[in-house]
């Protein structure tokens, strides 16, 4: 059964070709474009107060990473919009449920956001 609280979307960008700095501007790019999606409620930057110990930062925010609320009915649109912005790109996802149980998932190629897609689901329908 899907739920109809939101759930947190946490994603994560790696490139090894850009450096830190652009790593970042490619994250507050993608920034406003995501709050654009449909079902996406929310979207912000990762504060360093809420970043894991050993985590890499840059003017304050976590590097390379943001957050979503997406409602749980339009996560095929985010995977979509995200496999075109990134579908050759590594890229992970972290999505916790309202109920606290988490699902983490990569992907760097449309079968793979395919198959995360799929997982996704699985973990929806739990």
């Amino acid at each position: 059964m899907v739920s109809t609280s939101n759930l947190q979307v946490t994603i994560s960008l790696s490139d090894p070709n850009l450096d830190d700095e652009d790593l970042q501007a490619e994250v507050e790019n993608l920034l406003p474009q995501i709050k654009e999606v449909d079902g996406v409620e929310e979207a912000n930057l990762v504060a360093v107060e809420q970043a894991p110990p050993d985590s890499k930062a840059l003017g304050g925010f976590l590097l390379g990473v943001l957050t979503a609320e997406v409602n749980p009915a339009n996560i095929k649109a985010v995977f979509r919009f995200l496999n075109d912005r990134f579908g050759g790109k590594p890229i992970k996802l972290d999505i916790e449920a309202p109920d606290g149980r988490k699902l983490s998932i990569e992907a760097s190629s449309q079968a793979e956001f395919d198959y995360a897609y799929q997982k996704a689901q699985e973990f929806l329908k739990q």
